[in-house]
């Protein structure tokens, strides 16, 4: 492990089930948004495309890739939080998007850059899974989270 992720060990409790679980009733539950793979410094999610993740020009909502990616990230950061820190917080986020897609899954990859005591930041790719497997880049994501620690 590099010393950019020296305090971002991955936590023997967070499972795809598990973190998928926690998002239920919230946003990423209510989009639809599933876990399906974690690892030390990467997290994997999808979500089925329906009509509620479009906007009225008939393509997926911006605000749906964002949230994907975001969720995406943001339970990267949960699964990675240095021992004694409380929560985090994302402080900044961009989004550049490639293309859109109308149907079928998206998928998000978040990989961790940077895993430090008082920052994480996270890189992600949304893309559209395609019938044959391969995957369709959508759109490139970077977030910065704050790591919150317990108050003294």
């Amino acid at each position: 492990m590099s010393d950019a992720n020296k305090y971002a060990r991955l936590r023997p409790d967070m499972t795809p089930a598990s973190m998928t679980e926690r998002g239920a009733g919230y946003l990423p539950g209510l989009l639809g948004i599933e876990i399906i793979d974690i690892a030390q410094g990467v997290l994997r999610s999808h979500l089925t495309v329906q009509k509620h993740h479009m906007a009225p020009n008939g393509f997926l909502h911006a605000a749906t890739v964002v949230a994907l990616a975001d969720a995406t990230a943001g339970y990267g950061t949960m699964a990675h939080l240095p021992a004694g820190a409380q929560s985090f917080t994302t402080i900044e986020l961009k989004t550049n998007y490639l293309t859109s897609t109308d149907e079928g899954v998206v998928v998000c990859t978040a990989r961790l850059e940077h895993g430090g005591r008082t920052t994480q930041v996270w890189d992600a790719v949304v893309s559209a899974l395609q019938p044959d497997r391969s995957e369709r880049r959508m759109a490139l994501f970077r977030c910065t989270q704050m790591i919150l620690w317990p108050r003294a």
